[in-house]
C-alpha cells in the first residue's frame, strides 16, 4: 500500500515532516509571556535599591507627603483628590513599599552572589598561597640540608689548620722507620 507521498510503509510520515537541521537554531517561537534579561532587571533593581537607601530618597519622599497633604487639607474643595483620612495616600505608599521590597531583596541576592564568588576567589587565591608556601618551605629544608654537606670558608679553615698540626707534629716527632725494627 502506497501512501500519498509515493512511499510504502510506517516511514512516509517521518519524510513528508521537514527535517529538523541540529546545525542551525530553532527559529524563534512565538511566547506569551514577555520575554526580559535577567541581568538587566537585576541592575536596574539595584540601582532602585541604592536610590532607597540614601538621605536623598527619605528628603524627597517626605516633601511629596507633606504637599500631598498640605494640598488636600488647604486646596479648594473641587481640587482635592484625597479627604483627610488619606486614603489614596495610604495606598500609594503601600504601593511604594510593595515594590521596593522585592527590588530591595533582589539587590540583596545579587550582593550574596557576588560576595560568594568573592569568597570563592579568596578561598582558591588562599590556597595557591599555602601550597606556594609549603613548596618554598620545603626548597630552603633542602637547601639547608644541602649546605650542611656544603664546604664552608670556616670548615676548611679549621681543616687547613688541622693539617698544618698534624704535618708539623710528624717533623718534630718522626715517624720510626720498620727498618731499625728488624
Amino acid at each position: 500500500m502506497r501512501s500519498r507521498s509515493g512511499s510504502a510503509g510506517t516511514g512516509s510520515s517521518a519524510l513528508t515532516r521537514s527535517r529538523v537541521r541540529l546545525d542551525q537554531p530553532r527559529p524563534d517561537r512565538r511566547r506569551w509571556l514577555p520575554v526580559y534579561d535577567p541581568e538587566a532587571f537585576g541592575r536596574f533593581s539595584e540601582k532602585i535599591a541604592r536610590f532607597l537607601g540614601t538621605g536623598r530618597f527619605i528628603v524627597w519622599m517626605t516633601l511629596v507627603i507633606i504637599l500631598w497633604v498640605l494640598w488636600n487639607i488647604f486646596a479648594p474643595e473641587h481640587l482635592r483628590f484625597d479627604q483627610y483620612p488619606f486614603i489614596f495616600l495610604t495606598l500609594m505608599l503601600s504601593l511604594q513599599a510593595s515594590y521596593a521590597a522585592p527590588l530591595i531583596l533582589l539587590a540583596q541576592n545579587r550582593q550574596d552572589d557576588r560576595d560568594r564568588v568573592n569568597l570563592e576567589q579568596d578561598r582558591k587565591q588562599n590556597e595557591r598561597s599555602i601550597a606556594d608556601t609549603e613548596y618554598l618551605t620545603r626548597e630552603i629544608a633542602a637547601l639547608r640540608m644541602g649546605l650542611g654537606e656544603v664546604a664552608t670558608r670556616d670548615w676548611i679553615r679549621s681543616e687547613f689548620q688541622d693539617l698544618i698540626k698534624e704535618m708539623d707534629e710528624r717533623r718534630l716527632f718522626p715517624a720510626k722507620s720498620d727498618e731499625g725494627d728488624r
